[in-house]
């Protein structure tokens, strides 16, 4: 009998998902949850605001990537053989899909909002403004709006306006009552102006709450701003441009040409154009031509062009359609050391789990450093933090008070990079040794570190995240803030931070993995010991966590591990590459995408280590970086591993089981890249619930002050 020579895994074509449809799918199932029942009405609103938000931003910067390729000749194929053009038109085609779904989903919302009382006039709707609220629009457009705005008139001695990245603007068709000549104007709409203005509540205390968009408050007061014409008709457009900032080699100095790029990057290429409206075809040929339009996507609906600008609505006062209210613990282990970080730290390591307890740990852990007199030295990395940080107040305040402070501030975080300019500038006035990192590489990683003196000598304190050091996004993103005084990570962190400071590279690192030195080795030799283990007998298995998985080599790594017999479970948020449930190459891989009241973000790997899953002695790791090239060949990541025995259960036997059980929030994978939700079964599980409602991961906190246990979590074979 002859036997079966398996091919090689490089040798298999169509091994591969699309990166970007991939990504498209992803917004698909966040798109889903604007349908979703279980969730309050302006809760689905959010999402449906959520996946415009995300659009943009993947029009902005991946489709113009593209674009940018093919209008340079770049043949450079994806992942799953697919050239720039064949990725644009797959693209194109998919987008259009989504925008009509987003038009079909907010006209179910729409109605399901008016009999909540919460109105959008215009907007595609059939709801006109009476007399008192036309009154009232009509002062406001008069004192608010045309103050601000400036009409310009089409024609050849006025030059085509530029408009900006995100602009919105309306062209408008007019006949002069003097002397009856056409005339086409256009009126941009500044980007300070709001998106939906809301009218105020009813004269006789009604508490209805009516919206109007800012493009409809215009056209319905046009008169007002073109006296002397006839107004025939408009249509309101919007401009979506490349957003993505190319560093160039020989850029002097990195500050200066950041402040130059953002400035470029408003007037990128054109990479969408949205029309909303009966548009009147010789403006939008107009458009066409003035926008220089090649290879740029053109969508046309009658409802709102910004979905993004929704949230504005999703910010009405009421209660009665929002998530109940959260309220996020304080870690009990550190409570009981009357606050006092770095006491909890010495007595033992500890982990914390947003946004179910508070990033208000990991500010006092600053502060505390910043006021504590035997604190000498702060080293921080700062990826994003935010327009309003906690945790630059105390940086700067430690180096005012005279202690060392080094801040690696990266300024190639995309949509980021204005505002690390001005955190830049202020921890430089306090005294704070800046520090931009290396101009190839982004610095991703997540570190803290605090050296103080105790006794005789110095010890050092570090926090490692999977998470940005950004106080409003810890309060939707899961993530976990790992605290620890072990000296050994503490030697390898400061390796780390030399690294970034003075480009002195680690020779080794004893515990710690950094990319893009030794991080994709550490784990490529984490998987092959299970493929080592499986082809022995033991028992091996491989759970992930991760935002996105799009790396070829970690992919096919897997499917070694899936031949070998190695069980593998991935839960993957967004994009992920790989194809689950191929016979010969992946039967042993489940994939899974939850989607919920929180962002899944945080990154975590566990492996068996010759005994079933969960066990103590499995190696787990949490982790800064993704499953993607660009974390693990072209970004400062850090891999730490968990061997405290408390934390090392509270990561595999909680947080990650957790995500294995829920069924509430979960899509699985299919071989042909389609998503399905998972059947709820007869005990459904819900993992954000369980956060919520039970006791701390850092200590011994009861559940909603119930005084009850964490309940043992247990995965039913069969079941990813």
């Amino acid at each position: 009998m002859t036997s079966l020579v398996m091919p090689e895994i490089r040798d298999i074509p169509d091994r591969f998902f699309n990166r970007e449809l991939s990504w498209l799918a992803f917004n698909q199932r966040v798109l889903a949850e604007a349908r979703n029942l279980d969730y309050p009405l302006l809760e689905r609103l959010r999402f449906l605001s959520i996946s415009g938000n995300n659009l943009d931003e993947f029009l902005m910067v991946r489709v113009a990537g593209l674009a940018g390729q093919v209008r340079r000749n770049i043949a450079e194929v994806s992942i799953d053989g697919l050239s720039p053009p064949q990725q644009l038109a797959a693209i194109r085609d998919a987008v259009v899909r989504l925008e009509g779904v987003q038009k079909e989903i907010w006209g179910e919302l729409r109605p399901a909002l008016a009999a909540e009382r919460i109105s959008i006039i215009g907007e595609g709707g059939e709801r006109k403004l009476d007399a008192a609220q036309a009154r009232w629009l009509r002062e406001y457009f008069l004192e608010r709006i045309l103050p601000i705005i400036t009409p310009q008139a089409i024609d050849p001695a006025h030059p085509f306006p530029f408009v900006t990245n995100g602009g919105m603007g309306l062209l408008l068709s007019l006949v002069r009552i003097a002397d009856s000549a056409p005339v086409m104007e256009m009126v941009l709409i500044p980007q300070a102006l709001p998106r939906y203005i809301r009218m105020p509540d009813g004269a006789d205390g009604t508490t209805d709450a009516c919206y109007v968009s800012i493009a409809d408050t215009i056209w319905l007061n046009a008169e007002a701003l073109f006296p002397g014409f006839e107004v025939l008709g408009h249509g309101v457009f919007r401009v979506l441009r490349d957003s993505d900032i190319e560093i160039e080699e020989d850029a002097e100095d990195l500050v200066r040409y950041y402040r130059t790029a953002i400035q470029r990057r408003r007037r990128g290429s054109v990479i969408m154009l949205q029309l909303q409206g009966d548009f009147d075809p010789a403006a939008e040929q107009l458009l066409r031509d003035q926008l220089r339009l090649d290879h740029a996507i053109v969508i046309k609906s009658a409802g709102p062009i910004d979905m993004a600008g929704l949230a504005a609505i999703v910010d009405e006062k009421r209660a009665d359609l929002k998530f109940e209210p959260y309220s996020p613990r304080y870690p009990e282990r550190v409570l009981e050391h009357d606050g006092d970080c770095f006491a909890a730290m010495r007595e033992k390591d500890l982990v914390v789990h947003h946004p179910y307890e508070t990033f208000e740990v990991v500010i006092d852990f600053l502060r505390q450093a910043a006021a504590d007199p035997d604190v000498v030295a702060i080293k921080q990395t700062l990826y994003r933090a935010g327009k309003q940080s906690a945790i630059i107040a105390a940086l700067c305040s430690a180096a005012e008070a005279g202690k060392s402070v080094t801040a690696v501030v990266e300024l190639k975080a995309r949509f980021d990079e204005e505002q690390n300019l001005h955190w830049a500038s202020q921890l430089e006035r306090a005294g704070v040794q800046v520090i931009y990192g290396f101009m190839d590489w982004k610095t991703h990683a997540k570190i803290s570190m605090v050296v103080r003196r105790e006794g005789d000598s110095y010890r050092t304190y570090c926090h490692f995240g999977t998470g940005n050091y950004h106080p409003l996004t810890a309060r939707v993103y899961t993530d976990l803030s790992y605290f620890t005084a072990d000296p050994a990570i503490a030697r390898d962190a400061n390796q780390i931070f030399n690294f970034i400071t003075g480009y002195v590279e680690p020779r080794r690192t004893s515990l710690l993995a950094v990319a893009p030195i030794n991080l994709r080795e550490r784990i490529y030799g984490c998987i092959e010991r299970e493929i080592a283990n499986a082809r022995a007998g033991k028992p091996a298995q491989i759970w992930a966590k991760l935002n996105s998985l799009t790396d070829s080599g970690v992919i096919d790594q897997l499917y070694e591990a899936s031949r070998a017999g190695v069980e593998v479970r991935l839960v993957v948020r967004g994009i992920c590459c790989l194809r689950p449930g191929i016979p010969g190459l992946s039967e042993n891989i489940k994939v899974k995408s939850i989607i919920g009241r929180f962002l899944e973000h945080g990154r975590v790997w566990a492996f068996a280590a010759g005994a079933a899953l969960p066990n103590p002695r499995a190696r787990v790791f949490i982790s800064s970086a993704d499953g993607m090239s660009r974390n693990l060949d072209r970004r400062v990541e850090v891999l730490v591993p968990i061997r405290n025995k408390t934390v090392h259960d509270q990561v595999l036997d909680q947080v990650m089981m957790a995500n294995l059980l829920d069924t509430e929030q979960s899509w699985f994978l299919s071989s042909d890249g389609t998503y399905a939700r998972a059947e709820r079964g007869e005990h459904p599980f819900n993992l954000h619930r369980y956060f919520m409602t039970n006791p701390s991961l850092s200590g011994r906190g009861a559940a909603l002050g119930l005084g009850r246990k964490v309940p043992k979590l247990a995965l039913r074979r069969g079941r990813a």
